[in-house]
């Protein structure tokens, strides 16, 4: 096992580079940059826009030609190589790419450009946020779906497994962020009852409260949020709970099980139940840097949660380039590292599983 995760280790150096290389490229094919949203600032705020590009700034990321652009009308050419220079595109592109992947591997992201701070202070400063909407998302669906859906599939065709795939392809049909919608009107001061706040994960006078008064407080602001996303992301883990043990009821060990007499718990926990957990664990990964990044983002809008991603769409909206690649570099290598932990579970619910003779 040590070796094939050695070989999958180093196979996440070049797959990492060609998931940059390909964001690189269709962002510097994009239209706009940093640069340009940055004249735009000068030719209608220049007071402000002028104090920031004074700051030190960072070179990453990619841009367009901007002398011949809508933004450019009306700046001096001096002017606009000063801005190119200062943000660093006056470099060629392979050459910017090159130095960000150099500063990358040293975990220097740099710093945002229209923000003032590096970006793994922002990272940071966002993280608790989504990592809350992450965590307590990922572990009720998870305690919710794979009941269900073993329930499901032990009494298939039942009245019960009727009536909850009912409320399944509800889930499943409907987004979170209408079920965030939903919740809002009817329990955060909406049309009917007020009773649970609408901004942030603590109330403003967090500090002032009890350990056990800043518990309940933490709770009472994130339970509507969490609830929206448990709602719109446990159906499909709850079908393919449901699926994978059927499959593994009708096979024929599962019968020879049976007919020498091992009760039902017996034959579902101590043989169905490890081969088809193994489907499910293999989504764990992908299902968790999902949550943790992308999943929540309108759920953070809704619920003014600043998380991360929040910070990566406004990140892509402003141009942000430090933020965007330094964002996608650190997820990317979190999704390929939790692939590797998802191989390595494998093994630990099933040990005949053996990795060391697969070829690559």
């Amino acid at each position: 096992m040590f070796a094939y995760i050695v070989r999958r280790l180093l196979l996440v150096i070049p797959t990492l580079f060609g998931i940059m290389v390909l964001n690189f490229v269709i962002v510097q094919a994009a239209p706009g940059g940093p640069v340009e949203q940055l004249m735009a600032q000068l030719k209608g705020t220049a007071t402000s826009a002028t104090a920031r590009v004074s700051g030190p700034q960072s070179d990453l990321g990619g841009s367009q030609g901007v002398e011949g652009s809508r933004g450019s009308r009306g700046l001096e050419p001096e002017l606009i190589a000063d801005l190119e220079a200062q943000f660093g595109f006056d470099k060629p592109p392979v050459e910017r790419f090159f130095k960000m992947m150099g500063d990358y591997l040293r975990f220097d992201f740099g710093e945002s450009f229209f923000r003032d701070r590096e970006v793994v202070d922002l990272v940071i400063d966002k993280m608790p946020v989504s990592i809350s909407l992450g965590l307590w998302t990922t572990l009720l669906v998870y305690l919710i779906s794979i009941p269900l859906g073993i329930k499901k599939a032990l009494k298939d065709g039942s009245r019960f497994d009727i009536w909850t795939s009912g409320v399944v392809i509800v889930g499943y049909a409907i987004p979170g962020f209408l079920f965030a919608i939903l919740l809002i009107v009817l329990f955060a001061g909406g049309s009917f009852v007020d009773l649970f706040p609408l901004r942030g994960l603590t109330s403003d006078n967090h500090d002032e409260l009890s350990a056990v008064g800043k518990v309940l407080d933490y709770l009472w602001h994130i339970t509507l949020p969490v609830t929206a996303m448990v709602i719109g992301g446990f159906a499909s883990l709850t079908m393919l709970t449901k699926n994978s043990f059927l499959d593994e009821i009708n096979k024929q060990y599962v019968l020879t099980a049976r007919a020498k007499g091992l009760t039902d718990n017996r034959v579902l926990y101590g043989h169905v139940f490890r081969n088809a957990m193994l489907i499910v664990v293999a989504g764990f990964p992908s299902a968790f840097v999902s949550v943790l990044f992308t999943g929540s983002l309108l759920i953070e809008v809704i619920f003014s949660l600043d998380g991360l991603g929040l910070l990566g769409f406004e990140a892509a909206i402003n141009r942000d380039y430090p933020v965007m690649f330094g964002t996608l570099f650190f997820f990317t290598l979190l999704g390929l590292i939790l692939n590797i932990v998802g191989d390595v579970m494998y093994t630990v619910i099933d040990p005949r599983i053996d990795f060391e003779r697969r070829s690559f």
